[in-house]
């Protein structure tokens, strides 16, 4: 039975920001907001003013990381880490709303000030910590590894983040937990992903066996992780990456997606009109670009989305930009060669990729298990932002049991 979440008011003036307030809401319980500040300052934007909604989080971000810096200027270090990690959480938005409104400028100096609250939280998380930076393809990928309070090399997870989730927010989305049950947790940017897009340019790239390779590599041999124990749990578009991951990285003992991603692209074409689906199925990509420039002109929020969605692809016009994003497509042959154990979630009322988890557990019968979420729980919407402590509960009970096994 199909039921009407119990949190159908919305909290903010449009679909898109509605998600966004319910993503920040949901890292509440790990320390990554307080709930009174962020609907104090965000419950009057009007619908179509783009420029208050980002405004709104810049002035909320920059002020708690006043706070945060004030605090740790007069020793109150609780006050300041947690200041700061809520601070970077929501600066993080505001760096969203700055990249849809294709302000590069604002946007990189809203991310640099983001990664600043970021590392002050990081460095004093309470619990220890290493940087591991790992060399990829000419550039670097930052990462930080968080230590469980228990001796001795200790399973670690590995948080592999979405298109455009902010490093920060993987705390409360899993970081924290996982501590919490005696996991290691390590942290990274990938491509396309926060500090390789905005200071490096990086874009996404398909091939993430590639990615976590060298990542891999770069944990079995620290002395405090367990090799045997190695764990990548995938969020939002790392639905995709993880399982592509998966198809030629087998040093996992056990992986978790939330949710499954079997095509990334259904997420940018579904809602295409039917007539310019055929013109990219015909290649006319110039008349294709032409109709979606025009369209483009009579909505807003479509050009902003577009704006914020494109940039870590890297490709220049809107049929290259979906030609490339149709690469990120996991295929029978890859699912094939998956033998990891596979967790993947599936919430009533997946917004992004609907079904596709069902259809990720159809390619991988033998290793696969689904973990439904529902509205009735409260847990419905992708990557269930308002659940998290139930996702946490249910999935690192599953990793413990099937790590143990």
């Amino acid at each position: 039975m199909s039921h009407t979440s119990v949190f159908a008011a919305p909290f903010a003036r449009s679909a898109d920001r509605d998600f966004a307030v319910r993503c920040v809401l949901g890292l509440a319980p790990s320390g990554g907001a307080d709930i009174g500040e962020v609907l104090a300052a965000v419950g009057d934007v009007k619908a179509k003013d783009a420029a208050t909604w980002l405004s709104a989080w810049q002035a909320l971000g920059e002020r708690v990381a006043r706070d945060a810096q004030d605090a740790a200027a007069t020793g109150r270090a609780d006050t300041a880490r947690w200041a700061s990690l809520r601070a970077a959480n929501y600066l993080a938005v505001a760096v969203d709303a700055a990249s849809a409104a294709d302000d590069a400028e604002r946007a990189a100096s809203l991310f640099a000030a983001h990664r600043a609250a970021w590392d002050a939280f990081a460095a004093d998380a309470g619990v220890r910590m290493s940087r591991i930076d790992v060399p990829l393809d000419g550039t670097t990928m930052p990462g930080y590894l968080f230590h469980a309070d228990a001796a001795g090399p200790r399973p670690t997870i590995i948080f592999v983040n979405g298109s455009d989730g902010s490093i920060s927010s993987l705390w409360g989305t899993g970081v924290a937990a996982a501590l919490a049950r005696g996991f290691h947790a390590y942290v990274f940017d990938g491509p396309g992903q926060q500090s390789l897009l905005f200071e490096h340019g990086v874009p996404f790239r398909p091939d993430w066996e590639n990615v976590l390779a060298p990542v891999v590599d770069e944990l079995a041999s620290h002395r405090y992780v367990d090799e045997h124990h190695l764990i990548v749990w995938g969020i939002s578009q790392a639905g995709y990456w993880v399982p592509r991951a998966l198809s030629g990285e087998h040093r996992f003992a056990a992986a978790v997606v939330d949710p499954g991603v079997v095509d990334v692209s259904t997420s940018w074409t579904d809602h295409l009109p039917a007539s310019l689906g055929r013109l990219l199925d015909e290649g006319k990509d110039a008349q294709f670009d032409r109709d979606m420039a025009l369209g483009m002109r009579f909505s807003g929020d479509l050009a902003s989305t577009w704006a914020f969605r494109a940039r870590p692809v890297g490709r220049g016009g809107y049929a290259a930009v979906i030609r490339r994003i149709r690469e990120f497509a996991l295929t029978d042959a890859e699912a094939a060669r998956i033998d990891t154990p596979l967790l993947i979630t599936s919430p009533e009322g997946e917004q992004f990729w609907p079904g596709q988890s069902e259809r990720l557990a159809a390619m991988t019968p033998e290793v696969s298990h689904v973990l439904r979420f529902t509205a009735a729980e409260g847990a419905d919407g992708h990557c269930e932002p308002l659940a998290r402590t139930l996702v946490h509960e249910r999935v690192l009970d599953w990793l413990s049991a099937t790590i143990r096994d």
